[in-house]
């Protein structure tokens, strides 16, 4: 069977969505003929603001990529923090970087899911997801949201968790608090489910 390329797209400022992409990284390549990699989003800001907002310094290990390359890959796992209720601003250039692409539609019909940090309640837990889909939706790609798959975690009540029916997600707060097993145990569930419908879609168009 042909694999199908899984990219993991994301940004991350004090490494919380880092800990959430490994985390979906790992749980889509546990799916037979799914190969997923990891990529950064190039950072925007300038060294000395870097500095003083204390970001973690950026990973060898995942390389950063240019929009034109996501045309390589079946389907996308796009994460990132919040500012103010919508995706960062590194990743909205990111994606306004990729109109060569939206001219072709190159992306059309390609799978598309979406994982999240904000740092509080009212940090944009959902709104942060509900603007993020407008970029695939111009794209022409598919969303696929998480649903209530996840089961009991998903209703959870006795402690804190991010993520919703949009996707996964964690809080950050101060940017202390580090993600819960919980949310790692959703992100990689959602990688995992992720990838089985990526999977599945390139199965039938390839009939």
């Amino acid at each position: 069977m042909a694999i199908t390329k899984i990219y993991i797209v994301y940004y991350s400022l004090h490494g919380h969505v880092e800990t959430m992409a490994r985390e979906v990284l790992r749980g889509a390549n546990e799916v037979p003929d799914v190969e997923a990699t990891l990529w950064q989003i190039p950072e925007t800001l300038p060294e000395k603001i870097l500095e003083k907002v204390k970001a973690v310094p950026r990973p060898d290990d995942v390389p950063e990529i240019q929009g034109e390359q996501l045309g390589e890959a079946d389907g996308f796992m796009f994460g990132f923090p919040s500012r103010f209720g919508v995706m960062a601003s590194q990743v909205m250039t990111f994606f306004d970087n990729t109109s060569d692409l939206w001219t072709s539609q190159a992306l059309a019909g390609k799978p598309a899911g979406i994982f999240w940090s904000t740092g509080f309640h009212g940090g944009g837990q959902e709104l942060t997801a509900l603007t993020a889909v407008t970029k695939l939706a111009h794209h022409g790609m598919i969303f696929v949201p998480l649903g209530y798959t996840f089961g009991k975690g998903m209703y959870e009540m006795g402690e804190v968790k991010g993520g919703s029916p949009y996707g996964s997600g964690t809080y950050a707060a101060d940017g202390s608090r580090e993600p819960t097993e919980l949310e790692i145990q959703q992100a990689n569930y959602h990688g995992k489910y992720f990838a089985g419908i990526a999977k599945k879609l390139k199965k039938r168009s390839a009939v």
